[in-house]
Order: C-alpha cells, then sequence, then structure tokens
C-alpha cells in the first residue's frame, strides 16, 4: 500500500549520530521532526523547528502518547540501550506508526557470521522482533547497514591510529572494507523516509567508499609528508580470541567489543563490502570512490 511519511519521531537525537542525522532531517524541509527526549534531559544544540517531547521509556502509556500522529520512528539509541528500542516498537504500533528504522546502522547483519558476533545480540533480537511483528500488524521497517564509520573511526584512531608511528593493520593491511560519513547515513535516512514503498521490510545497503587501512594510511602519507608510519601486522583471528577471553571473564569494555567490530568490518567472510548491492542511487547518497581489488 503506498503512502507518504510527513511525522517523524526521532530517539537518541542527542548521541553522535543524532546529531548529524536530526538537522539533516529538519534541513530537507521534507518532514515535521519529533524529537524524545529522557525526562530532566537536556535539549541544547537541537534545531530550530523541531518538536520536544519527555518521554518515560519505561512507560507504554508516555511512549505511546509522544508517537501519536507520527508516520515514521528513527531510532538512533546507544548500542548499550538497544533493547529498549522494543518497548518503542510496541507503541508504535499501538499509536499506529507506519515505519521504524531502528538503531541497527553499521555492520551487515544479513551476514550469519556477522550476525553470530555476541557484540551484535541485541540488535539481532531488535530485528527480529520488528519482523516478527510487521507480519501481524501495520508496521514496518527498514533495516539500515553502512558498516564503518569512516569519519567517527579515523577521529577515534579505530581503523588506524595516526597517532602512533607503529599502527597496527589486521593481517596484510589490505583487506577492502564499505566505509560511509555519518552525513551520508544521515542522508540516506532521507532517502529512506522518502521511498517509503521501495525500502519497506528490508534491509538498504548505503557507503561512501570502499577502501582499507593501507589504503588510509597511503592517503595519510600524502597529506603529512613529514610524518612517517611504519605499521605492524597483526592477526585479527589473535586480537578475537583475547576479547573472547575477556568477554568469557565477564569484562565488557571497548577493548573486549572492538576486535569483534574490525572483524565485522573487515573480515572477508563478514559481508563488510557493499559493492554491487549498495542503495545509494535510490536514497540519494553519492558516495566517493571504491577500491576494486586486494591482495596479500
Amino acid at each position: 500500500m503506498s503512502y507518504t511519511i510527513k511525522n517523524v519521531a526521532v530517539a537518541g537525537a542527542g548521541g553522535n549520530l543524532g546529531k548529524v542525522v536530526t538537522p539533516t532531517l529538519v534541513s530537507s524541509g521534507k518532514f515535521n521532526v519529533r524529537v524524545l527526549t529522557r525526562q530532566g534531559s537536556s535539549t541544547a544544540g537541537l534545531p530550530e523547528g523541531v518538536e520536544v517531547v519527555e518521554v518515560d521509556y519505561s512507560s507504554p502509556a508516555s511512549l505511546q502518547a509522544a508517537l501519536a500522529g507520527q508516520d515514521a520512528v528513527v531510532s538512533l539509541i546507544t548500542t548499550a540501550a538497544a533493547m529498549t528500542q522494543l518497548a518503542l516498537i510496541d507503541a508504535a504500533i499501538a499509536a499506529g506508526v507506519r515505519r521504524f528504522v531502528p538503531s541497527e546502522f553499521g555492520s551487515n547483519l544479513a551476514n550469519p557470521k556477522t550476525r553470530a558476533s555476541p557484540v551484535f545480540k541485541d540488535k539481532v533480537a531488535t530485528e527480529d522482533y520488528l519482523v516478527e511483528k510487521a507480519q501481524t500488524t501495520n508496521l514496518t521497517y527498514t533495516f539500515f547497514y553502512n558498516n564503518a564509520f569512516l569519519d567517527w573511526a579515523l577521529r577515534a584512531n579505530f581503523i588506524v591510529d595516526f597517532t602512533q608511528p607503529n599502527p597496527q593493520v589486521l593481517d596484510c593491511g589490505d583487506q577492502p572494507f564499505s566505509a560511509t560519513t555519518m552525513q551520508s547515513v544521515a542522508d540516506g535516512l532521507v532517502g529512506v523516509l522518502r521511498h517509503p514503498a521501495e525500502t519497506e521490510n528490508r534491509a538498504v545497503y548505503v557507503h561512501d567508499l570502499v577502501t582499507s587501512q593501507n589504503r588510509l594510511l597511503a592517503l595519510a602519507r600524502q597529506v603529512r609528508p613529514d610524518r612517517t608510519w611504519a605499521p605492524e601486522s597483526v592477526a585479527l583471528d589473535d586480537l578475537v580470541a583475547v576479547a573472547e577471553q575477556r568477554m568469557a571473564r565477564g569484562i565488557f569494555d571497548f577493548e573486549t567489543i572492538g576486535p569483534f567490530l574490525k572483524r565485522a568490518i573487515a573480515d572477508p567472510e563478514c559481508g563488510g563490502v557493499f559493492t554491487g548491492r549498495v542503495d545509494n542511487e535510490l536514497l540519494g547518497v553519492k558516495g566517493r570512490r571504491t577500491i576494486s581489488s586486494w591482495s596479500c
């Protein structure tokens, strides 16, 4: 059935991605944007033109009231709070919302190896819940996959630590992976909401480029010829093995989670290269350039 999305509720607007997505939705001029905030949370930095509604995520009545009259929910809730989305999904159904975009942004969860990773357990549960509800209600969904957040990862020295003279590269450092800026994710979300029929009940794939750690190092050397980087190769399997040991001891910090994320991004078996399947054209994401082949 054809329908138009006009009223959009955003959860998690104050996060890293939310601070890019929310202004983009507003500036597109296509939507009335309602931001859901926890009671007492600061609204500083939100763009003009958004409606702010305080919600109690533990109260179904509060969530349903906040979603009244909304056509879509865009969830940008952090991974640590991913399971709170189940109550939000229930409220969306009760309020008659037509589209739910969960906070699945990142790795390709359609890939079985990625889907089995313990760090994505809550995201997978959220996807499964939406698929189940879409079969028995009028709520539809779109899953958004963009693999590595390029700008965040570079700032955080996650893909390559340029602050170190001997940054780690995974295996040979030439494994390709799709990477996407947060602005392109935001642009892609506008495209999803503008094309509800084409994006209904499926995953969309967006990326700016396909790159590798060694390619990023080569670009860095062009920008900073005064710097010398001598990368050290580390086995991805070894990093994940250590992370698994830490997780078995009940340690769930970023040192534990990071290797699993790196595997999902760069392991050739994890589906982190989107070439040939991207929805950039449909969603209005321009992209940049790709690296078509690699070898160790």
